[in-house]
């Protein structure tokens, strides 16, 4: 039986989100909303069928939903979350991040205990399928991890409306809105909880001109972030966006006792320049301490995912997920409400640790 989905906030992502479950058996989008006209009439048009709604209590009224995609401004879910959870009990999948001001813990950890459907939170980087295979990979080819470095070289933020995503109080600030991704995969990969983080980070190059909703854009744009964690392991966060004549937009390694495995990851194909060929495919290289002689496996994406969005063909992946999840033949979700929350803090404490120029206990 095919399950009805309303999906709030149909901006960027939000039409990511619709082009990959138009993709996908078993799944319709049925009702969408967005305050901006404009935004709203585009994604209708991605989703065929869809009613246009104009708020979500009107959303919430329908008999026939099955399930919630939220995809509005980061500064929005928290709110939302506790409209939603007044009304209804239906699985949600909530992009990141999961919330920007520091009071929502308690409105998260309160849903944790109160909230009787799943909420999954949406990291799609975990479902990159070279990212997947370095996730599987990473313990056989290189033992107990000491060091694990993420690299971001990429484009600057896009333009969204508004511009919320110019401004900390609006975005929760670039190592919240941007990096929660990466903080949450972290802990995924290295399976123990931070204790400590250091951070340094700025605005340098990108948005200095620009004023949004009557404040100068203040979101940074370069960052180098160290984590310890319970484990004895460091992770890296290494941030540069305004490095968009780069090859590889993501370069994720880990080393440990018994070796090295490292994936490389381009950018987005429609951002490649059309006079040079076409972006390489992504990569995993596997580098053992012995037999010494690294192998690298290359990861071909069929064109119709691509062509579905800007994450390599995560976002299908995650639904295909998320879809188990709603049809009951998925227990629980596989992004927490936990998982959520504390890439989250991970991001705030990283902000406050460049601000202050101190190291932050967590």
């Amino acid at each position: 039986m095919t399950k009805r989905y309303g999906v709030i906030g149909c901006g960027m992502m939000g039409r990511e989100h619709i082009q990959n479950l138009n993709l996908l058996d078993g799944a319709e989008v049925a009702y969408l909303y967005d305050p901006v006209p404009e935004c709203a009439a585009e994604a209708a048009a991605l989703a065929g069928s869809a009613e246009i709604v104009w708020s979500i209590a009107e959303m919430l009224e329908r008999s026939d939903l099955d399930a919630l995609i939220i995809a509005s401004p980061n500064y929005l879910h928290a709110g939302q979350l506790q409209q939603i959870a007044a009304r209804h009990s239906l699985p949600i999948l909530c992009e990141k991040p999961l919330f920007t001001d520091p009071a929502d813990d308690a409105t998260i950890r309160a849903l944790q205990n109160t909230y009787a459907a799943p909420i999954w939170v949406a990291m799609e980087y975990r479902y990159m399928p070279p990212l997947k295979a370095f996730i599987d990979q990473v313990d056989t080819v290189a033992g107990q991890i000491d060091m694990l470095t993420l690299r971001e070289h990429r484009y600057p933020f896009l333009k969204k409306v508004g511009n919320w995503n110019r401004l900390n109080r609006l975005s929760g600030g670039t190592l919240v809105e941007k990096c929660c991704h990466f903080f949450d995969l972290m802990r995924l990969i290295l399976k123990t909880e931070p204790v400590r983080v250091m951070a340094s980070a700025g605005q340098r190059n990108n948005h200095l001109n620009e004023v949004c909703q009557g404040q100068a854009a203040d979101i940074w744009d370069t960052a180098f972030v160290i984590f310890e964690f319970e484990s004895g392991a460091r992770a890296l966060l290494d941030l540069c966006m305004y490095a968009d004549g780069s090859v590889w937009n993501e370069e994720i390694t880990a080393v440990g006792r018994d070796g090295k495995i490292e994936c490389r990851i381009p950018g987005p194909p429609r951002f490649w320049p059309d006079s040079l060929p076409e972006p390489p495919e992504p990569e995993l290289v596997l580098s053992p301490r012995a037999p010494i002689g690294p192998t690298t496996q290359r990861f071909s994406l069929d064109q119709t995912l691509q062509d579905a969005g800007d994450h390599h063909g995560s976002t299908f992946y995650q639904h295909q997920k998320f879809l188990d999840l709603v049809c009951g033949r998925l227990v629980e979700a596989e992004v927490s409400l936990e998982d959520g929350l504390r890439a989250v803090k991970m991001g705030l404490a990283a902000q406050e640790s460049a601000r202050t120029h101190q190291m932050i206990e967590l």
